[in-house]
């Protein structure tokens, strides 16, 4: 057995926002450190891993992009079932995509567990010129719903692995702490290599 198939716990942890808002190139400049500009737009569900080092244990990431777009939403609700974490996604420059945070809000709460660990993300900060959004404006909804908030660009990687890392932090304290934790995750494993990070507890 490789280093990367040893692992304490397995966790999913899904991606949810309107399209276009950089799921997919999120998803990708964590696990893979990559960044596509012409990244197409995800049909249905795709996922990767990256194995994480928390307080001594080794946390595999199974990390679920799913697609934004209206239509794919019946399709990927089934997809929330069995995830402890999720990443709700707004584009810092379209206010739309920030409006909808509701909607995919209470979708999570809808078909996800109680217990997950939700937190805003607000993406695009490379494009400094075009905010619409201002990050007082992400703050002040996280905080509405009692989440963590950070901004992130998966163009220059600002703050990714820190939101990810933050996120998983905050998930083993809950899920250790409820005793709901399962190394023997009903997901099966994805081939991606992943480098080990040590995460900052960061508020759920």
């Amino acid at each position: 057995m490789s280093v990367e198939d040893q692992y304490d716990f397995i966790w999913k942890v899904v991606l949810v926002g309107d399209s276009g808002v950089g799921k997919t190139n999120l998803l990708s400049r964590f696990t893979r450190n990559e960044f596509n500009a012409e990244s197409k737009t995800t049909i249905g569900v795709e996922f990767a891993t990256r194995n994480v080092q928390i307080r001594g244990k080794t946390v595999r990431a199974q990390i679920w992009d799913t697609a934004g777009q209206e239509r794919y939403r019946a399709i990927t609700s089934v997809y929330y079932r069995g995830a402890v974490g999720a990443l709700v996604l707004y584009d810092i420059t379209k206010p739309q995509s920030f409006e909808n945070l509701d909607k995919w809000v209470s979708e999570l709460k809808e078909h996800a567990d109680p217990s997950v660990c939700i937190m805003i993300v607000g993406n695009k900060t490379d494009l400094k010129t075009q905010r619409v959004v201002s990050s007082e404006e992400g703050r002040t909804l996280a905080e509405k719903y009692h989440y963590s908030f950070i901004e992130t660009s998966a163009l220059d990687a600002s703050n990714v692995v820190e939101a990810f890392n933050n996120l998983l932090v905050d998930i083993f304290k809950i899920q250790t702490e409820s005793d709901k934790s399962d190394s023997t995750s009903r997901i099966v494993p994805h081939d991606n290599k992943g480098q080990d990070n040590h995460g900052n507890q960061c508020g759920c």
